[in-house]
């Protein structure tokens, strides 16, 4: 029998791929209001690293340094992040390098902004 004893004083510990999921699924509901395109389609995250105690850091970019949502986006990001089950911790990091540029952004993303 498990031992649910520390249900709730504990950051659920989820299977990684899981908890990555949950975590792509999240940043796609987060947009650039300029572009009809979610984050994760356009290419802005680069990097997603989760560990077992619930701690996850995220490295993502933005379409330009003068970006208008350069200072709310990486933290609705990790706001957003924080409300996933088992997530103890959000880091967000904004990195310039290497820089954006559309060749980023899936083939869905392309063909909703009528690039393809």
């Amino acid at each position: 029998m498990q031992d649910n004893s520390n249900q709730g004083t504990e950051p659920l510990q989820l299977n990684k791929n899981d908890l990555e999921s949950k975590i792509i699924e999240m940043l796609k509901s987060c947009y650039d209001p300029e572009i009809p395109v979610d984050i994760y389609q356009l290419g802005l995250i680069y990097k997603i690293q989760t560990d077992p105690e619930g701690k996850v850091n995220i490295e993502m970019t933005l379409t330009s340094p003068q970006c208008p949502v350069a200072g709310s986006l990486p933290p609705e990001v990790e706001r957003k992040i924080k409300t996933i089950e088992g997530v103890s911790e959000v880091k967000v990091e904004v990195v310039w390098d290497p820089p954006w540029e559309p060749s980023k952004m899936t083939d869905a993303a392309k063909l909703q902004l009528g690039m393809l």
